[in-house]
């Protein structure tokens, strides 16, 4: 499984996303547009997750703002962070 879907998966199943099958999310979509109607409450909990699940954190506002604007942005936020 690619992080992409890992991370697909993790917004749909974490945020109780029920009409959207994971993929079918872009991966450059926006995370936090009309289409999956996610808030600033889903922004922290996907934040959350992160750490769940990959061991990193996110510091601060506006570094969760550049990571968590599409699939594609969170992808390479872990990437980098993760211990090779």
């Amino acid at each position: 499984m690619t992080l992409q879907t890992q991370l697909k998966q993790i917004l749909v199943t974490e945020l109780n996303i029920r009409d959207i099958p994971p993929e079918t999310i872009d991966d450059d979509e926006p995370i936090f547009g009309d289409r999956l109607g996610l808030d600033s409450i889903d922004a922290l909990e996907m934040v959350y997750q992160v750490e769940q699940h990959f061991g990193i954190s996110i510091k601060d506002k506006n570094e969760a703002r550049t990571a968590l604007q599409t699939i594609n942005t969170l992808t390479a936020y872990i990437t980098a962070r993760l211990p090779n």
